[in-house]
């Protein structure tokens, strides 16, 4: 087993540089509702459980009352990881009603091996599964890394669910990322002897999974291996929602973020002077600007 802490997991990561982008960005990446308001919060749904996602289980937490908004982690992270130790759940629950699932391959949800479940549609079907389970018409949606990736996937195809979006530690999706890097990704999961493993990004993604001990290797590699397709501009050329991007100024990871920002009308970028992909997610500054956001939504 490799033996790395977060600090050494992150020195890695920057090391392995721009090349791990489109795994953390894609993961594994109807008519109008009549409500046009976020559903408030039903009183009669437990906070916390599972659902049923087409035959995937699907763990989630809600925390707080109010106008909802759901919250999708990063690759290898979870909705405790991700939300709650970063005390993003503390910060948003005076404002919303915080909602937030392990995605399929993460956390407390199953953890599929074939690559297929992890298509793009798979991972957002999930979401809007969860919002129909609690009753929610409409949310704010608020994703990670991965789960940013999923959001963005969410706004271009199914936007109505949604009356703002915000993207974190994301870069310009309408490039291709190409498959080379999945497959090495998920061959480093899969390794028996991780010691062997050469290729930085691989080993890095295979410490940093390994900090997590519910994580089921070869779920992730399937996750990782599964190939992306970019998002076409066009399904994002007539967002009529608020829409804010945040990524640390030295995220190297997120590339090109202008790009999508100018991509999606009226999106708003803010970078994070010295953070990167990782210190981004806790920092004060970055959650100022989404309490801003979602104050004036």
């Amino acid at each position: 087993m490799v033996r790395m802490n977060r600090r050494e997991v992150l020195h890695l990561a920057v090391l392995a540089g721009t090349g791990l982008a489109g795994i953390l960005l894609f993961g594994c990446g109807g008519e109008e509702e009549e409500q046009e308001t976020p559903t408030q919060v039903p009183t009669t749904v437990a906070p916390s459980g599972f659902f049923d996602s087409d035959g995937v289980k699907i763990h989630y937490e809600t925390f707080g009352q109010g106008k909802p908004i759901v919250l999708v982690h990063g690759f290898a992270s979870s909705l405790k990881g991700n939300w709650v130790a970063t005390k993003w759940v503390d910060t948003l629950q005076p404002l919303r009603w915080v909602v937030a699932l392990d995605c399929r391959g993460h956390g407390q949800s199953d953890k599929p091996h074939d690559s297929e479940a992890y298509s793009g549609e798979n991972m957002a079907q999930d979401v809007l599964r969860l919002m129909d389970h609690l009753s929610i018409a409409k949310a704010d949606l608020f994703g990670y890394s991965m789960g940013a990736g999923i959001s963005t996937y969410l706004l271009a195809h199914h936007r109505e669910r949604f009356t703002s979006v915000i993207l974190g530690g994301i870069g310009n999706v309408f490039e291709s990322t190409g498959g080379e890097r999945g497959r090495v990704i998920a061959d480093a999961l899969l390794a028996k002897d991780p010691s062997q493993i050469i290729d930085p990004v691989g080993k890095v993604f295979r410490a940093f999974a390994e900090l997590d001990p519910n994580n089921d290797l070869e779920a992730l590699a399937a996750c990782a291996g599964r190939v992306r397709s970019p998002i076409d501009r066009a399904d994002l050329a007539d967002v009529d929602i608020p829409v804010l991007i945040v990524d640390g100024g030295n995220d190297v990871l997120a590339r090109n973020p202008d790009e999508l920002a100018a991509g999606i009308p009226g999106a708003r970028l803010v970078i994070i002077p010295d953070r990167d992909h990782l210190t981004v997610v806790p920092d004060s500054r970055f959650k100022e600007e989404v309490v801003g956001f979602l104050e004036q939504q």
